[in-house]
């Protein structure tokens, strides 16, 4: 029986953290089986249980690694304001729409979210947490609690915003859905 070393399991645990939220978001959580998330990885399904205990284990993981990702990417937008704008036209984006397996976790998996075990959902709301304090910090850096309730509305206008862009087979009906979101999302945030 071949050993790893432990950097090696690790890095192997991230592929698979990391193949599983790109196919999650593509296809859902539910239409994602093991054995297609460690092929992904290029793994056999063996290798599973050698770094989770369930796929609600892996879940619970993904989702929390993938909205620490987001949270992280938001050091490289502008400083304030004007960085939350350039935050809005990303989300907002026809790119960003197009591609879920590269965006958001929740525009892409919220309703799933919203059915799967506690760990999920923790680790759902401990990076929901960290989006809206990113965004209060934005609109309000001498005071970020005092935009709290403003950081809110304009988090769930965009991720609303982009999964009803998402769900619309009319391509300029969609475009128009995203369009005014951006108008509204800066309103709102002005």
């Amino acid at each position: 029986m071949v050993r790893y070393t432990k950097e090696h399991k690790q890095v192997t645990r991230q592929r698979i953290i990391e193949k599983a939220g790109h196919r999650f978001k593509q296809d859902g959580i539910d239409g994602s089986g093991i054995s297609t998330l460690m092929s992904d990885a290029g793994l056999t399904n063996g290798a599973f249980y050698a770094h989770f205990a369930s796929k609600d284990d892996l879940v619970a993981h993904v989702v929390g690694e993938q909205l620490r990702a987001q949270v992280a990417g938001y050091s490289t937008l502008r400083p304030g304001r004007p960085g939350l704008e350039d935050l809005i036209r990303e989300y907002l984006s026809p790119e960003h729409r197009d591609h879920p397996g590269l965006g958001c976790p929740s525009a892409a998996l919220l309703d799933e979210i919203g059915r799967c075990e506690d760990g999920t959902k923790q680790a759902y709301t401990d990076g929901a947490r960290d989006i809206l304090e990113e965004i209060a910090a934005r609109l309000a850096p001498e005071n970020p609690q005092s935009a709290r309730g403003k950081a809110i509305g304009l988090f769930t206008m965009l991720v609303g915003t982009l999964q009803l862009s998402r769900a619309l087979s009319d391509p300029k009906f969609a475009d128009e859905i995203l369009e005014q979101g951006i108008e509204n999302a800066l309103t709102f945030m002005r």
